[in-house]
């Protein structure tokens, strides 16, 4: 009995390794659904950044709006930010199937920091780049 108890608990342990094993890191499911973003919404397909990295870009940029808008730039401000919410609305109503996995907050970072590198509103490090932004909208 007591060696049927130990194998099967063996056999149990090594079955759930084998599952942890097998799934993905946060920043490959985040690489995953970047990957779907970009054929919904174009950009850069080397533009995979991770939840951490898509929330610094978005918040660069929600900085950047809230810059403007206490310069005197209210147009200029609303004017990025509607282009920021048609590109992402670009991508669709419904989650791609790679971005299941994650949360609300970590997909909708990650759809909008795609949206901003499909505008071309990114540099090469990947980071949020205001001066092509701001070009960008005098066009």
């Amino acid at each position: 009995m007591r060696h049927t108890t130990t194998a099967t608990l063996l056999a149990t342990l090594l079955l759930a390794g084998a599952t942890v094993g097998c799934s993905k890191s946060g920043d490959e499911k985040a690489a995953d659904c970047a990957a779907a973003l970009t054929e919904r919404t174009g950009g850069k397909p080397e533009d995979k950044p991770t939840v951490k990295e898509a929330k610094e870009r978005v918040d660069a940029f929600d900085k950047t709006l809230a810059g403007m808008v206490r310069s005197g730039y209210q147009d200029a401000s609303k004017e990025a930010f509607d282009t920021v919410a048609e590109k992402t609305a670009e991508g669709g109503k419904s989650r791609p199937e790679a971005c299941k996995p994650l949360s609300e907050n970590d997909y909708t970072a990650l759809q909008m920091a795609k949206a901003i590198d499909a505008l071309g509103w990114t540099g090469e490090d990947g980071q949020f780049d205001k001066l092509k932004m701001v070009k960008s909208l005098g066009n």
